[in-house]
């Protein structure tokens, strides 16, 4: 049912800063005021946060100042107050040792901003991968009413006629160097390529993904995920994001009213129907305990599990986000799985209107980007989970990625104790591998690396690169980027460096893999595994001191979101004390 607004006006947040003529109201909007802002925007119009991860060392969000603007404008002729205030930028193209250490410090700043200061909505402004589910958490912990708008993909990269795909062209060119088809002139000549305008990956990578699982979760207005970054109409959703962001606070309408069970199921059949990254596990896992939905990875694979992936774009399919767009981008997907049976439609959405209502008139422009259901690109997309003594706590793959012949298979483990073992050994051409062998890496998980970098989808060894394999199966703890792909088993839960199964396998074990099945199973005797756990080590020493410590004596597991445990719940925005 269509949300029904509550009573206005009445008697916002941020009057408890501003309402009034006391003494520390007076404070509080003097200091605002040098910045010319005229005494009537204090009158109990709607005070809106623009929460922006705008940052020049996180090129995928370095045109949001532009898009807050717009956000401003629409805030503005809405009759609300816009204050833009920064948050810490998790950009993964730089941050070391990984984004993903950071994702959980950027959710503690704006959840604390949040319910810090005088605002009584906001508008999340994002764009790479790990800042559009850092704001989500941060605002589901706050439960003020909260929109986002995303910075949108870049376009078409092209080189020597053929798409570029930024990501998947990296780790297909990185390949081919190392097999002897490509030099690295030419390498170096496609770079340019890759990266052509503002924006975010132009593959359905795992910014893409996040940005979908945003439209599908209801938290963000019906279009947004795909208008490429510097298209004129990403800027009007800006600004009417602004505007909406206005009656959300007049209709008290949450996050906490918005993402419901039924909204995180809609996003989990919508990943697998776009062929969505890996990395939207660990996220949606991490939202969902913000807001107190049970949700865990069995949810992942019952209702993932039957889901065509009818999006044809790279890393699994042909074509780039800029398609995506023209052909009507992830409403016609959303109106797929609704004509199906396989959406709640009545799921509210920020627009204050019903999933179903959203995407009513939509229409598909081009069959060939997003395909019919009856002609998918995968007939079973969706996240594989994977369980057995080697993963008991669960692992992910991706079937729209892998290779079909790989998806049932026992192999010999050649394995690497965490992310520099292998960078010493994988072009030794002594390794003793080959392509019916198992890569299998350790160390790599939320406190291995620490931080779970996207490491899983480790290249292949050149002497098998040059017999013209493509693929091998991968078995980590690590996550690996929403853009590269392969039949890489990701997020082996427990750990390694927590002392799960995966701490103890040695080279030469024989595993087997049935995708089928959901089995992963190392072929040791059980009581040959025991023995080794009650032998085992961490080689992991404990960080002294700072967010490295805090981040590892507090992060959950992957199965668990990798969320920080004191973070899970949410807190809500009570107005703190004053101190004035």
């Amino acid at each position: 049912m269509t949300f029904t607004p509550a009573a206005w006006p009445r008697r916002l947040r941020s009057q408890e800063w501003y309402g009034g003529d006391s003494r520390d109201n007076i404070y509080h909007r003097s200091w605002m005021k040098n910045q010319g802002l005229p005494a009537d925007l204090f009158d109990g119009r709607p005070v809106i946060g623009i929460c922006n991860t705008w940052s020049e060392l996180t090129p995928c969000n370095a045109h949001l100042r532009d898009l807050a603007q717009k956000v401003k404008n629409g805030i503005y002729e809405a009759g609300g107050l816009p204050v833009e205030f920064p948050v810490f930028s998790p950009g993964e193209s730089s941050l070391r040792p990984t984004a993903m250490m950071y994702r959980n410090l950027c959710a503690m700043d704006v959840e604390e901003a949040l319910r810090a200061n005088p605002v009584d909505g906001v508008v999340l402004m994002v764009g790479c991968d790990k800042s559009t589910p850092a704001l989500l958490m941060g605002a589901a912990s706050a439960d003020i009413p909260a929109i986002v708008v995303t910075g949108g993909p870049m376009l078409n990269g092209w080189f020597r006629g053929e798409r570029v795909g930024s990501g998947t062209a990296l780790w297909q060119m990185s390949e081919a160097i190392k097999a002897g088809e490509m030099t690295r002139d030419d390498f170096l000549e496609a770079e340019i390529a890759m990266s052509r305008s503002p924006g975010s990956c132009n593959t359905m990578g795992t910014a893409s993904s996040m940005a979908s699982m945003a439209e599908a979760l209801g938290m963000a207005l019906s279009g947004n995920a795909a208008i490429p970054a510097v298209d004129a109409r990403r800027r009007v959703m800006s600004q009417l994001t602004g505007r909406r962001i206005v009656q959300m606070v007049k209709d008290d309408l949450k996050p906490s009213d918005i993402l419901t069970k039924e909204a995180f199921e809609n996003a989990i059949r919508t990943n697998g129907a776009i062929g969505g990254s890996t990395n939207a596990v660990v996220h949606l896992l991490a939202i969902a305990g913000r807001v107190g939905i049970d949700l865990s990875l069995d949810d992942w694979d019952a209702q993932g599990r039957n889901i065509p992936t009818i999006v044809n774009l790279m890393p699994s399919g042909e074509y780039l986000m800029e398609e995506f767009f023209y052909a009507g981008g992830l409403p016609v997907v959303l109106k797929a799985l609704l004509d199906s049976g396989r959406l709640h439609g009545g799921a509210l959405t920020v627009s204050g209107r019903t999933m179903a209502e959203e995407v009513s008139e939509v229409k598909n422009w081009n069959e060939d980007v997003i395909r019919p259901l009856d002609r998918p690109l995968t007939e079973h997309g969706g996240i594989a989970v994977l369980r057995g003594n080697l993963a008991p706590l669960g692992a992910v793959l991706k079937p729209s990625a892998a290779s079909p012949e790989l998806m049932k298979h026992r192999g010999r483990a050649v394995v690497f104790e965490d992310i520099d073992d292998y960078k010493a050994k994988i072009n030794d051409e002594s390794l003793d591998i080959d392509e019916t062998c198992i890569m299998v890496m350790k160390n790599c998980g939320p406190r291995g690396y620490p931080g779970m970098a996207e490491v899983g989808n480790m290249g292949l060894p050149p002497k098998v690169l040059r017999k013209g394999i493509k693929d091998m199966i991968r078995i980590s703890d690590a996550r690996m980027s929403g853009t590269a792909y392969g039949t890489v088993v990701l997020h082996v839960a427990p750990e390694a460096a927590a002392g799960g199964p995966l701490a103890i396998v040695q080279n030469g074990d024989m595993i087997e893999i049935d995708v089928e099945a959901r089995r992963l199973h190392l072929d040791v005797p059980q009581e040959e595994i025991d023995a080794r756990l009650a032998a085992w080590a961490s080689p992991i020493r404990t960080p002294k001191g700072g967010y490295a410590q805090l981040f590892h004596d507090h992060v959950l597991g992957a199965d668990k979101g990798a969320d920080f445990d004191f973070l899970i719940g949410c807190r809500g925005h009570e107005v703190p004390r004053d101190s004035h």
